[in-house]
């Protein structure tokens, strides 16, 4: 629908209206923690949003308020268009993102239709697309650039303004072309006296837009700050970091297999006879990776941020269970000094409440819902406590998925001490232990019963026990948990159980993989690759990769080939930013999509009453995942009959 909407958008320049209301945001200090509300306002014209730099600042929060709510499960496309997380159809019934996971996408219902703005597509509400975000910069960059306008804005801070609304600009070009490849760069709005030929824009090639987008962060990135001073006021406001490390996503993105000579796409071209995304593999484009991700890793550590370590607590907690809680507060503890971008207009209350499982007859299960599941595959993805997977790790032997054990002291920070559950919910890592809640296992938060890791909560999930799937509509499918996401501060207090926090949009453990994906794919398995996986290995209480798989692996030398640390990091990448919303983007980019997303979703049988019957596994989907189609979201019918020059993507 480009070419209407950029004749509507070239008519707020003749003073009409913006949508029905002007959508502006407002920053508030609440609890030392920092939000970005969109909140309506009554100005009605361009003219008058660039006098005054109150009213330019509304503006500019309203080019935020695009950014997508990957907090909520309805936005955040990854948590449940792949595999890590599924659902229950019955509490969360007919949601898009499902439909992406059982293969029911389609040209003329597309789900999660960001270029549009339908189905929990983006933007402040379900009827907004990104590309109204980009015009909405452009707007802004254009109004707030001419000295004439917003006269009682100073020279700094309106550099810093434009540079934030850049920055913006960028991000959703890059977010859209994560999902679409190919898409049209509007770089400056087209008017309304704009000929037909004019507003039917092409999709540029892959290469370019990366090469517009990149630039566009690179000259945002001079102006920006390196950091938040005004904390009260700018939390969540764009910082020189935030800029870099969203190059360093993009660059290796640009350089993975899905779009660096990637074959599939050979017949992949425009009208105008130009090759859309190129077939020709780039090995400088890794090393261009490698450069960006190194330069976004030392701006965030230039001003402190550090991998986030949970400080010991009055109640001397054992060294399990603050590993644990160093691996979920990463995620949960507000403006951390791990997270480099937080989202501020994301809150996490409605995805803590569905994750959350009931730890006692007490608990009102409306609070924990235990709705999200995931699957038995993600619970068997993580490491041994050997720091290998389960299936290289020569010194243990797990059985059938079905055998059974009982918890000794070893695990009793882990697992109840005489209480029996599966055999593979022993001898793993503690990212295992943090991430996940199982039948059996415990579940440290500051209210715990003892206020100590020695008596703490634990859950009893089948189906009669309190935690169990007999609560209505609330039911877990899987016998699975995602405590990861919870924050420790969690209590069954009916008044506000949950302390929200701003979606964390980039930490900086997401930097160190990348960086060590994209020099090992540069320069193979070096020292370097090796320091800044074991960092991250490091914080999640496990020997580096070098011992770990020298000492326990059945295939001892695999980190020493570039193809084997190339699985390593992948493996490595997948368990720690499990449950963020990566994995789903990662198996595209590695063209391991079509592998995993066509293998069977299965988890514990959650209606046994009794252990035979409950440590069962039962397969609830078959998922379905057609390559090289899926690898790319199709573009609407009705926009392709709006604008001829745009090509649907391949194989549909």
């Amino acid at each position: 629908m480009i070419n209407l909407k950029n004749k509507k958008m070239s008519l707020y320049f003749k003073k009409i209206k913006v949508f029905a209301v002007f959508v502006a945001l407002t920053i508030s200090f609440q609890s030392c923690d920092s939000f970005l509300d969109i909140v309506p306002d009554n100005v009605a014209t361009i003219d008058n949003a660039f006098t005054l730099r109150n009213e330019a600042e509304k503006y500019l929060f309203t080019c935020y308020s695009y950014i997508p709510k990957n907090g909520d499960i309805n936005y955040n496309i990854g948590m449940l268009s792949g595999d890590e997380v599924w659902k229950n159809n019955v509490a969360l019934p007919n949601m898009p993102s499902t439909q992406i996971a059982i293969g029911s996408q389609a040209v003329g219902t597309v789900f999660q239709n960001a270029w549009d703005g339908n189905r929990d597509g983006a933007g402040p509400s379900n009827n907004y697309d990104i590309y109204d975000g980009i015009r909405h910069c452009n707007i802004f960059i254009e109004a707030v650039s001419n000295t004439d306008n917003v006269r009682d804005l100073d020279a700094s801070e309106r550099q810093r303004w434009i540079a934030e609304a850049q920055f913006l600009k960028a991000y959703y070009h890059y977010y859209l072309l994560r999902m679409y490849g190919p898409i049209p760069i509007i770089d400056k709005n087209i008017p309304i006296e704009a000929s037909t030929e004019e507003i039917n824009v092409f999709r540029e090639p892959f290469d370019d837009c990366v090469t517009y987008i990149s630039n566009l962060l690179d000259t945002s990135a001079e102006k920006l700050p390196e950091s938040i001073q005004d904390v009260t006021n700018e939390l969540g406001r764009i910082t020189r970091p935030i800029a870099l490390g969203i190059k360093a996503k993009l660059l290796t993105m640009a350089a993975s297999p899905l779009f660096n000579g990637n074959p599939d796409y050979a017949g992949f071209t425009d009208s105008k006879g130009r090759q859309l995304i190129s077939t020709t593999s780039d090995s400088e484009k890794w090393n261009k990776a490698a450069d960006a991700a190194l330069a976004a890793i030392q701006s965030a550590e230039a001003i402190g941020s550090s991998l986030y370590y949970f400080p010991q607590n009055q109640f001397n907690l054992s060294d399990t269970t603050l590993t644990k809680m160093s691996i979920r507060q990463a995620v949960t503890e507000r403006w951390n000094q791990e997270v480099i971008w937080s989202n501020p207009n994301s809150r996490t209350g409605a995805l803590q409440y569905y994750c959350m499982v009931p730890l006692s007859s007490e608990y009102t299960h409306t609070l924990a819902q235990k709705i999200l599941s995931p699957p038995l595959k993600i619970a068997k993805m993580y490491y041994t406590k050997n720091g290998v997977p389960m299936n290289e790790d020569r010194t243990l032997n797990f059985g059938n998925d079905t055998d059974l054990r009982i918890g000794d002291a070893d695990h009793r920070y882990n697992i109840l001490e005489g209480y029996r559950t599966a055999r593979i919910h022993f001898d793993r890592e503690p990212r295992f232990y943090a991430n996940l809640g199982f039948d059996g296992s415990t579940f440290y938060k500051d209210d715990s019963p003892s206020r100590s890791d020695e008596d703490t909560w634990v859950i009893r999930s089948k189906f009669n026990d309190y935690s169990g799937s007999n609560a209505g509509v609330l039911y877990n499918v899987t016998g699975y948990y995602i405590k990861k996401l919870i924050d420790r501060r969690m209590t069954n207090s009916t008044q506000n159980p949950y302390r929200t926090y701003a979606w964390p949009e980039l930490r900086l453990a997401d930097l160190y993989l990348l960086y060590a994906e994209a020099l090992n794919e540069a320069s193979g398995p070096t020292p370097e690759v090796l320091r800044y996986i074991d960092l991250v290995r490091a914080r999640a209480g496990l020997k580096g990769v070098a011992t770990s798989w020298s000492t326990y692996s059945v295939n001892p030398s695999k980190y020493t080939t570039k193809e084997g640390m190339r699985e390593i990091i992948h493996h490595e990448r997948l368990i720690e930013m499990s449950f963020e919303g990566q994995r789903f983007w990662d198996l595209r980019r590695w063209k391991k999509a079509a592998e995993e997303l066509n293998k069977p979703i299965q988890g514990w049988n959650f209606t046994g009453i009794e252990e035979a019957e409950y440590y069962q596994i039962q397969t609830l989907e078959l998922q379905r995942f057609v390559a090289p189609r899926d690898y790319l979201w199709p573009i609407s019918e009705n926009t392709l009959l709006q604008n001829p020059n745009l090509e649907q993507n391949p194989g549909w």
